[in-house]
């Protein structure tokens, strides 16, 4: 096995706050592996270090010295001057170069630098090279290649960097947060995409299912040290629970053997001398151990929100546009008790603008909203709110409320529920300033449920918590008796929480779907296949004889089958000879950029094509 890079014995510190001590791990080629750990325990920090934007306190890495290596970033640096085409195509690769330059020549329409370009993809033998990176393209929806990247979004500047990445295709890739402001549509391309690359994989994500069907090893940082599972996140959980299980068992034996030495202290204060020192050393090492004990943050809360009355919230003919584009159109629905609601549709289809319109945050054009009398709205916005960076953790939380109510009475401190979203006691006291990313985020959150809402509504929540944060919140909303919207891109997430589905389809239609996510896939992708087959259906021939009913294919799938390969044939043959035409300088500029097009929309469709055939050959076998 070829070995990429090896981190041996790495420590960083931030101040008194130890992320990780001594740690040890390997990357070897063809490896996909995640890094898993809570909010602050420096996943980012330990992928800057490799990729040389930090430094380490001490040990060390050393990489194979001839491959190359991309990082993602979750906030990439990008050159705000360049445009989209300069940024995605910036690369020292000779191959991108050319791409980049004949891309220009074709945009510019300029015949004669359009064939010296021609010339040179033909050289590089660059053609395939550059369908497969328009295919990128396209799946990022990255269209505009004019548009200056200082007036992009911050989504988009990240699919802009991804791009980048992808198309550089590095030995390593290593991606921190990559479904981050990717829509369910990307987020699922990208899955594929990284399951067929060829390039070894290190990743910190959220998403689980990404990494239950991309990574093969896991790499989890607990309590400073690293763990690594040979599996995917299934298996990790799995064994996972075996190692506390098994650490737990080992500090019930040191403290039991504790109980025999404290009895033997207490009981013999004058053996304390010179012979048996070293029994008292013992017991303050076992005791150290015995107090070591692993606990998965478990803690059942039936949260006791404000009564709900008969009316919730109803929504009569809602429209909102914002000059040609239709948001809402025309949508109603009225809000039931216990409803957990989860939306879902493409980057800029209106999920936002929607749940702005039922707070009253922003005013619909037509139709009328009418809200009971006891909603109480919990609104957690993916810009989140401004905290107050010099005040202590504990001071957030307590200008709310110094407790929270639960079911049957119970009162929960604000410190309690502090160490139910995993701020351990060290950090109550610890400034908002020091806090990461994702521990912020999970301070907003707190300040939003210690509300007492009794209809929470969440934008994005998901995005920069951590696998662990992620759990309890789940629990959380699982236990929580309100009604609850949520707008999430994270499909582990909402399968687990929501039972019904407001679904974005654009053009301000809103579909309501009751399933979760997974069974909402399943069925729209069933649809799609059903819609597929009717649009290139073509009449059984009744001379057939009936023995073919007996295949596994049935009649319609066969004859799909044996017409797909003619397809299949014809289309790799018009590719070949479009390929020719463009390297042999017979072209003029208005039928290159006409065969240019032609090949990207044969690439698209051949790539369909070939994925349907390869399912029906897989039942045929």
């Amino acid at each position: 096995m070829i070995s990429y890079l090896q981190v041996e014995k790495l420590t960083k510190s931030y101040g008194e706050q130890v992320l990780f001590q001594d740690i040890t791990f390997g990357i070897n080629k063809d490896e996909k592996i995640a890094l898993i750990a809570k909010n602050g325990t420096g996943k980012t920090s330990l992928l800057n270090i490799i990729t040389g934007k930090d430094t380490a306190d001490s040990g060390n890495i050393s990489q194979k010295n001839d491959i190359s290596i991309g990082y993602l970033e979750q906030n990439p640096i990008v050159d705000e001057q360049k445009t989209v085409m300069e940024q995605v195509f910036s690369s020292s690769n000779k191959i991108i170069e050319t791409i980049k330059n004949y891309e220009n020549a074709l945009h510019l329409g300029n015949e004669e630098l359009l064939q010296k370009n021609i010339e040179l993809m033909d050289f590089y033998k660059a053609w395939d090279y550059e369908l497969q990176i328009k295919q990128i393209l396209t799946q990022l929806k990255i269209n505009d290649l004019d548009q200056i990247v200082g007036q992009l979004s911050g989504g988009q500047k990240k699919r802009v960097a991804m791009a980048n990445l992808l198309i550089n295709e590095p030995d390593l890739l290593i991606l921190d947060e990559p479904t981050n402001h990717l829509d369910l549509e990307m987020i699922e391309w990208l899955e594929r995409y990284m399951q067929k690359t060829k390039s070894t994989l290190l990743m910190v994500t959220h998403d689980r299912y990404f990494l239950d069907r991309v990574c093969n090893q896991i790499i989890e940082i607990d309590n400073n040290t690293v763990f690594q599972y040979k599996g995917n996140y299934s298996f990790f959980l799995e064994k996972r629970e075996e190692r506390i299980n098994s650490h737990n068992a080992n500090v019930l034996k040191a403290q039991n053997l504790m109980r025999t030495e404290l009895e033997w202290i207490k009981r013999m204060p004058q053996a304390r001398g010179t012979k048996a020192k070293y029994r008292v050393d013992n017991f303050e090492k076992l005791k150290e151990k015995a107090s070591n004990f692993l606990t998965q943050q478990k803690m059942e809360m039936e949260i006791q929100t404000r009564r709900l009355g008969k009316k919730i919230l109803e929504l009569y003919n809602i429209s909102k546009s914002f000059d040609d584009l239709k948001i809402v159109d025309d949508f109603s629905y009225k809000f039931s008790r216990f409803e957990k609601i989860g939306i879902v549709g493409n980057n800029g289809s209106g999920k936002t603008t929607f749940l702005n319109l039922i707070t009253e945050n922003l005013i619909a054009d037509s139709g009328h909203i009418e809200k009971g009398e006891t909603v109480v709205f919990g609104y957690y916005k993916q810009g989140g709110i401004k905290i107050d960076e010099g005040k202590k953790v504990i001071e957030v939380i307590k200008d709310i409320s110094e407790s929270i109510t639960l079911g049957n009475g119970r009162i929960m401190s604000a410190l309690q529920f502090l160490e139910y979203f995993l701020f351990d006691a060290k950090m109550h006291y610890s400034q908002v300033n020091k806090l990461s990313g994702g521990e912020k985020r999970r301070l907003y959150l707190m300040t939003v449920l210690m509300q007492n809402p009794n209809f929470l509504i969440l934008d994005e929540p998901t995005n920069d918590l951590d696998i662990m944060t992620l759990n309890v919140l789940e629990d959380y909303l699982l236990n929580f008796s309100g009604c609850l919207i949520i707008v999430s891109h994270d499909r582990f997430f909402m399968d687990k929480v929501v039972d019904n589905l407001f679904v974005f389809e654009g053009n301000g239609q809103i579909k309501n779907y009751p399933s979760n996510y997974s069974d909402y896939y399943s069925l729209k992708k069933e649809q799609e296949k059903e819609q597929k087959l009717q649009e290139k259906e073509i009449k059984p021939d009744k001379a057939k004889p009936q023995k073919d009913k007996a295949k596994k294919l049935s009649f319609k799938e066969k004859q799909e089958f044996e017409t797909l390969e003619k397809e299949i044939q014809t289309l790799e043959i018009e590719k070949m000879e479009i390929e020719n035409l463009l390297s042999s300088g017979s072209l003029n500029t208005s039928q290159i950029i006409e065969k240019s097009e032609r090949i990207s929309f044969i690439i698209n469709i051949l790539d369909e094509k070939e994925m349907r055939w390869l399912e029906l050959s897989e039942i045929e076998s």
